[in-house]
Order: C-alpha cells, then structure tokens, then sequence
C-alpha cells in the first residue's frame, strides 16, 4: 500500500507576519515604545565629536552643566564644595582656571591651557573633584548620593581675538545680572564667582588699589591670566562696568 507523503511545513518569521497572516510589513500600533535609545528632552546634548585641536594662545570659554536633582548650586555649602574643587585644579600642570562663575544649574569658566591633553586632564579634575565634594555635602546627615553630578561634556569655544575676550569676560563675570540673580543685593561683583580677584572693572580705572574682601569670605582659588588675550588684549575695548548686563550677541556693550 502506497503511503501519502506528508507535505513538508513551512516556518516563517512570526514577527513578520501582520494579522492577516502574510507577510506585509506591520504597523506600527500608536503609542508603541520607540526603538533605540530615547530622545533627550530640552537641551540638546553637547555632540560627541572629536574636539578641535587647542592654541595655547587662546583661552577658551567652557560651560558646565549639572543634574537636575542637584538643585540650585548658589548656596553657601555647595559654594565650599566647589571652592575645594577649584584649588584642587590649581595645582595641576598645563591648565589654569583664570575666572569662574557659580549659577542655579551650570558653570562658568575661563581656562588657559597647554594643550587639548592638558584642558582635558585638568577638566577632568576638575569635574571629579567637584562631584566628589558635591555628592559628600549633599549627602551629609543622611544617605550619601551617589553618581554622576554633571548631565553632560563640558562645552568649550577658543576666545580668539581682544573683542571676544573682552564678551566672555564681562559673560563670565557679570553672568549672575544675566540671570537676575543681582535683584536686591548690594553687591557690585556677584559673591559666587571670582569678580573679587577682576582689577579691569571701569570703576577702577586708572586707580591703583586691592580689594578690600570682606571679612568671613573666602574667594575661589583662580590663577593670573597668563596668555595676552586675557592680560591686555581684551582691554582695547575698554573696562567692564559693574552693571553691565552681558548678552549671547557679540556686541560691546555700554559700562
């Protein structure tokens, strides 16, 4: 007796087939998890490229960023935290942090550097140092956080002419009138940044004297301007007024 040959089964891919049972492509239902890794929300992300090579001759603006959850960084004990940072980053070789500025969620600096190893070692430090004493000052009394402290790579740009130098100057140190954060303070220069240690203010000008720090404050640890940019060349577009409110544009502004 002749057996039936059984007819051989076909496997097909599941995942292909929509509800009909062929294999037209699915779609999509609404309101389906998107596949890859999830888009940020709010600010963009600083790209990771490869970063340009560094002129020792040209200072460089570099702005950091923090968590969320970190909370405004203007308070007294986060102030010491990075006060520590800053003398930690003093001491290193090839990198010199000349100002900086201490807002709500970001930071503010100028820094001179040898090299792009050089400006990435001493960011590092820098960074490793504050999150260190950030996580430590936020965590006292209770459990320590843990974690990163900055959201993202620090944003650098070469300052590379006496105009550029004089904006980021008056950005940097003025910052703080930027964002309001002036209103109702007697202050000429903003206590969370370095202002203190700035003599190129129009109201000294032409005067020789030295801050007078008031007594119980303790200035972030910044170096001299060594490169020409920051030392003199900025000044051929005359001294930063006390009230001069810094804009994004790269305009001279009025003292």
């Amino acid at each position: 007796m002749e057996r039936r040959r059984r007819e051989r089964k076909r496997h097909l891919q599941q995942e292909l087939l929509n509800k009909a049972g062929t294999g037209a492509a699915r779609r999509r239902r609404k309101g389906a998890r998107p596949v890859g890794r999830p888009r940020t929300q709010g600010r963009r992300n600083v790209e990771h490229v490869g970063r340009p090579e560094l002129v020792a001759r040209h200072p460089l603006h570099v702005t950091l960023r923090v968590k969320a959850d970190i909370g405004s960084l203007r308070k007294a004990k986060l102030y010491k935290a990075l006060r520590h940072a800053t003398y930690v980053t003093a001491a290193f070789q090839g990198m010199r942090i000349v100002h900086i500025s201490i807002q709500r969620e970001h930071i503010h600096l100028l820094v001179e550097a040898e090299n792009k190893q050089a400006l990435s070692r001493g960011m590092q430090g820098f960074k490793i140092s504050a999150a260190k004493q950030i996580n430590r000052t936020l965590g006292a009394g209770r459990r320590r956080r843990r974690g990163s402290v900055f959201a993202d790579r620090y944003h650098s740009e070469a300052i590379t002419t006496p105009r550029r130098a004089r904006h980021a100057l008056a950005y940097v140190l003025n910052n703080w009138r930027k964002h309001g954060e002036d209103r109702g303070r007697a202050y000429n220069t903003d206590p969370y940044s370095s202002g203190c240690s700035f003599t190129g203010w129009k109201a000294f000008d032409g005067k020789q004297l030295m801050w007078q720090v008031p007594d119980g404050y303790h200035p972030l640890i910044v170096w001299l301007p060594q490169t020409w940019l920051l030392r003199e060349g900025w000044k051929r577009y005359g001294p930063i007024g006390f009230r001069e409110v810094p804009s994004s544009a790269l305009v001279r502004e009025p003292g």
